[in-house]
């Protein structure tokens, strides 16, 4: 990874080398690896220990896993047809001791989301979080309340050679670049 990426600062080799390819193998995650990656979600940060993140799941060939894959929007089907784990992250709005808006759920589920993606990282799988599904489907078919705010979706699986995606999408599969710190960490007031 790292001929295709360099950090401008030091940091850990897991966090430069986490990216979210899309080139699955199709061969099923045991329940314990699944719940390994949600282990570590179990143990972010969050406002008050209130931990506001759900994570909903279907693993292949599984009576739920047409509902989720039946969500996804048709260039995400493309590719995620070799998951082995296709999910919906979720963060309760409010407080569950008072119910009294809870202004950093969505921070504090993304915090949870990392914590999967690293653990994911470590254990040389796909992990790909994903914004294009239909989210009132999801709400009705999934049965979620309107307490939680419906973050986003996820594929996960064992990792495959790039070959055994679209023409299309193999051009796609390399790690992105990011902004410069100084882009979007500023001392003092915004400077956008």
């Amino acid at each position: 990874m790292t001929s295709h990426r360099k950090s401008d600062y030091p940091i850990q080799p897991l966090i430069l080398n986490r990216w979210s390819p899309r080139a699955m193998s199709g061969e099923g995650l045991s329940d314990a690896e699944i719940f390994s990656l949600f282990e570590a979600a179990r143990w972010a940060p969050s406002s008050y220990n209130a931990q506001p993140w759900r994570f909903l799941y279907a693993k292949k060939d599984t009576p739920h896993w047409k509902t989720f894959f039946d969500l996804l929007g048709e260039f995400n089907q493309s590719w995620c047809d070799k998951a082995a784990l296709l999910g919906v992250s979720l963060a309760r709005k409010t407080f569950e001791k008072n119910n009294k808006p809870s202004p950093t759920h969505a921070y504090d589920a993304g915090a949870a989301w990392e914590n999967i993606c690293l653990e994911g990282t470590s254990r040389g799988f796909v992990v790909h979080g994903m914004e294009g599904f239909d989210y009132q489907k999801a709400r009705s078919s999934l049965k979620i309340p309107l307490e939680y705010e419906i973050l986003a979706m996820f594929a996960i699986g064992k990792k495959a050679p790039k070959e055994s995606l679209s023409p299309d999408l193999q051009k796609r599969e390399v790690p992105s670049e990011r902004k410069k710190v100084a882009e979007f960490a500023f001392e003092g007031h915004f400077r956008g």
